[in-house]
């Protein structure tokens, strides 16, 4: 298979790996135009299917977010090892995104980046997702707290500590860090922490007022665990910002 899938033969598995490599191109223009990633750091993967080996999508080391095309991701083993593209695999994603998808099979797609609400949850001590608004009576059951993640994740050891710390759960806030998402599809993935980030922006908002926050009545949590696109339109959602771009940046899709 060459580097470049958009130029290979119409095969079923070829055209699939095209249709996710969009998708995933789509996410890393969306996080640019939110303010999701930092500088050329932060990274989203997604596990490939029709593969021989287990493999997965990445963004190469040195990109913004913003001038990332479907076509510039490489593909990589659970070893860190670049099977097909240009560029290189960063070694702190190797480190969180390899365990997670190792440890986690259902962790189809990983999202990780470091939006302005989250990260600044995350850095207030003790600090979690209030039970004020709708959106928290299905998230609050999904999300992890990591007390521990100090620094930086330069380790396998530390790779393989969120991902036990993560276990079930679809959202960890990392401890001055940021926040990691994962989903059994990019749009899961990505809907989910659009809607996490923005639960959280109303949550701080409100938070800046010193006035107390409502607590919701606990009985009415969704106690839902399961794919975040069986709760909430998440591909509609992603496909609703693939028509902006493919008005405004059709060059992701290249």
């Amino acid at each position: 298979m060459a580097n470049v899938v958009r130029t290979l033969t119409s095969s079923k598995a070829e055209e699939r790996e095209w249709a996710l490599r969009c998708d995933m191109a789509a996410v890393f223009r969306i996080g640019a135009r939110l303010g999701w990633n930092e500088h050329i750091g932060n990274h989203n993967s997604l596990m490939l299917p029709d593969e021989a080996e287990p493999t997965f999508l990445i963004n190469p080391r040195g990109y913004l977010f913003q001038e990332l095309r479907a076509s510039d991701l490489i593909v990589c083993n659970l070893d860190g090892q670049v099977l097909r593209g240009k560029g290189e695999l960063r070694k702190v994603a190797f480190h969180i995104h390899c365990r997670i998808h190792l440890a986690n099979p259902k962790a189809t797609c990983v999202v990780h980046v470091h939006p302005r609400w989250l990260t600044a949850l995350s850095m207030i001590e003790g600090a979690e997702f209030s039970l004020s608004h709708h959106n928290s009576l299905l998230l609050n059951d999904r999300t992890v707290y990591d007390g521990e993640g100090d620094q930086p994740v330069h380790s396998n050891e530390e790779g393989d500590r969120i991902a036990r710390l993560m276990g079930d759960k679809t959202i960890m806030v990392m401890r001055g860090h940021g926040v990691t998402v994962v989903g059994p599809t990019v749009h899961d993935a990505f809907d989910e922490t659009y809607m996490a980030e923005r639960t959280t922006m109303y949550q701080m908002t409100a938070m800046q007022t010193g006035l107390p926050l409502h607590k919701l009545p606990d009985n009415l949590r969704r106690h839902h665990t399961g794919a975040w696109g069986e709760k909430l339109d998440a591909r509609l959602h992603l496909d609703a910002w693939r028509r902006v771009l493919d008005r405004e940046e059709p060059d992701y899709a290249t």
